[in-house]
């Protein structure tokens, strides 16, 4: 006698079966959707036929588990709510009503299916009103079962309420979609899904970091079955019951975003070593290039947005990472943000094509960790920008490095350039008649340095003045090595360029430009429209052309005139002869093909 012994042990349920809303206003993120459905079913305007689409996850299925439930409920709440305590209640809730049925159409998508579901239609639901069908996926459907579909879901029975669910909405015959009550539902928002699930937390007595619900939250892109499995999958990864920020990261396999903070402080002091240590860091961690470089961009993104009161409330995040944002922010220039910005999606668009992919991104980062200089010495003798030249070298000169007898020692261990230069703007009184810096111009602190005791050596530094010279003289000396435009580099450009043209066919209207020359503008003659839009395309030539002239009203115009070029004729495109004009042709050339065709017994074909 052998003798089984059953262990009773509580089944365990995922989440998002546990807490599937029951109810419409359990419903998360999709409010639009259940105001209508409860304003239908109160004023008792339900239609025979809905149709629900959007992304997966969203709460597609559900809502229409609780449509009808709710349509088949005998005594329901406020009209719109189920009450749980009549039988169909009861059957609905123990899956056992025969008054709800619900499809697949992935895997039942034939014709054979929906006869048989038609059959099913015409048969009076067994208790409650309605007699309601769910299929899920409708996209799935075979143009032949869509066909067969049509007369039923345009005709049903009073008792009879089709509810369809798709994911692709666009792969649905028009004549469906007319014959529905369209119902777009719309991602999840990161606010509302780390909401709920910090309530399941609650209910499920589990501590949790708000940064780590919100990192669950952008990780479901917007789909809140997605984000209740990750929470699952994190807890199970935890051993105390609490989940924190770095908890999630680790589980998930995710770039932490202290790096790109890190990273961005470090480009602000011009700290090019801390940068590319970081990187490397990342990259030992295996993570891809092209993951670190879209993870930068989308923090200088977040930047960008926190820069400005109205905006920083796009930024998806806790309040305590909107906080972190915003402070960087104060300290970034608006201008280094988006050069940088402009660097990354470069560097992001070539990345595939690099050969040396850590050097590709390396050579970026270093691009973004001197934008400052950069930035400052594009703005010097630029009169669009009307910058006080004098201003400007002042602030050059205060980002010299310079003598300093204080000693490192007296130096806070917690002290770092970010926090001096903190300290150095908010210490700054105007009334005291100190100009404070700007608080998007965050200085490097330099290293103290020490003078070699040489006897009759006296470190020079160069004055104001000198540094003024030094610069006019250099945007002098550029002007002066700029040549002036004439024909002959003109002509002797469109020359090289044509030649060296891949694109014969480029190449051949490209020799037929007759250039004319005049004070402050060139204009470059064609024959026809058609020549001179493909001119227009050749970017590269055009940019060759206007490199020739240092003034900044110089013109370029194409212009289509034909009467410069009476000799020039239009190709004429090749006609087409058909086979009974091909035959013709050999006819009139040789009479005797009539002879041969006879002999052989061939007929000519039409076309």
């Amino acid at each position: 006698m052998i003798f089984i012994f059953v262990h009773n042990m509580e089944k365990y349920i995922v989440s998002a079966r546990k807490y599937r809303p029951t109810t419409f206003d359990e419903v998360v993120g999709q409010q639009h959707v259940a105001n209508t459905l409860k304003n239908a079913l109160s004023t008792n305007h339900v239609a025979h036929a809905y149709l629900f689409t959007g992304p997966r996850g969203v709460g597609k299925t559900t809502c229409a588990r609780i449509l009808a439930k709710v349509l088949n409920c005998q005594s329901p709440l406020d009209k719109h709510t189920a009450c749980n305590e009549c039988e169909s209640c009861k059957s609905f809730n123990g899956n056992a009503t025969f008054n709800i049925l619900e499809l697949d159409a992935a895997s039942n998508n034939s014709v054979d299916h929906i006869r048989a579901l038609t059959d099913q239609v015409r048969f009076l639901p067994q208790s409650g009103k309605y007699k309601v069908f769910i299929i899920d996926e409708v996209h799935m459907l075979s143009q032949a079962a869509f066909n067969a579909f049509l007369k039923t879901l345009e005709e049903p029975p009073a008792h009879a309420i089709f509810i369809l669910a798709t994911t692709e909405k666009h792969k649905l015959l028009p004549t469906i979609l007319s014959r529905c009550q369209i119902f777009d539902f719309k991602r999840i928002t990161q606010q509302d899904i780390a909401l709920n699930l910090e309530s399941i937390c609650r209910k499920e007595s589990i501590s949790y970091d708000k940064d780590a619900l919100f990192v669950i939250a952008e990780k479901a892109d917007g789909a809140m079955r997605d984000a209740l499995s990750i929470l699952d999958k994190v807890i199970s990864s935890v051993d105390n019951q609490t989940i924190t920020y770095k908890d999630v990261v680790k589980n998930l396999n995710l770039l932490d975003y202290d790096y790109f903070f890190r990273i961005v402080d470090s480009m602000l002091i011009e700290d090019l070593s801390a940068v590319l240590l970081l990187f490397n860091e990342i990259s030992r961690n295996g993570f891809e290039g092209s993951v670190f470089i879209n993870g930068l961009s989308e923090h200088l993104r977040q930047l960008m947005l926190a820069k400005d009161i109205e905006t920083i409330q796009l930024l998806e995040a806790s309040e305590h990472l909107k906080n972190r944002y915003a402070d960087q922010a104060k300290l970034t220039r608006l201008d280094f943000i988006l050069s940088a910005l402009s660097i990354a999606n470069q560097c992001d668009i070539n990345y595939q094509k690099a050969n040396n992919k850590q050097l590709h991104i390396e050579i970026s980062l270093s691009k973004m960790c001197y934008l400052g200089r950069l930035l400052d010495l594009s703005q010097i003798g630029d009169p669009k920008k009307k910058v006080n030249t004098e201003a400007d070298l002042a602030s050059l000169q205060k980002k010299m490095p310079q003598t300093s007898t204080k000693s490192t020692e007296n130096l806070s261990t917690t002290d770092s350039p970010v926090s001096l230069n903190k300290e150095k703007i908010e210490s700054s009184d105007p009334s005291k008649g100190q100009k404070p810096p700007s608080e998007h111009v965050l200085q490097k602190t330099p290293n103290p340095i020490t003078i070699p005791e040489i006897p009759g050596f006296i470190p020079k530094i160069k004055s104001l003045n000198e540094l003024k010279a030094e610069v006019v003289t250099e945007i002098k000396t550029q002007k002066e090595n700029v040549r002036e435009i004439s024909i002959e580099l003109v002509i002797n450009i469109l020359s090289t360029y044509t030649e060296n043209h891949t694109s014969p066919f480029i190449s051949s209207r490209l020799k037929l430009i007759k250039p004319v020359l005049e004070t402050n503008k060139l204009s470059l003659f064609v024959p026809t429209e058609g020549h001179e839009e493909t001119v227009r395309q050749e970017l590269a030539l055009i940019e060759q052309i206007r490199g020739l002239s240092s003034k900044d009203n110089f013109e370029i115009q194409i212009i289509s005139d034909k009467n410069l070029f009476p000799d020039y004729e239009e190709a004429q495109p090749v006609k087409i002869l058909t086979n009974k004009e091909k035959f013709d042709l050999f006819h009139e050339k040789n009479p005797l093909v009539n002879k041969l065709v006879d002999i052989l017994s061939l007929k000519l074909d039409a076309e």
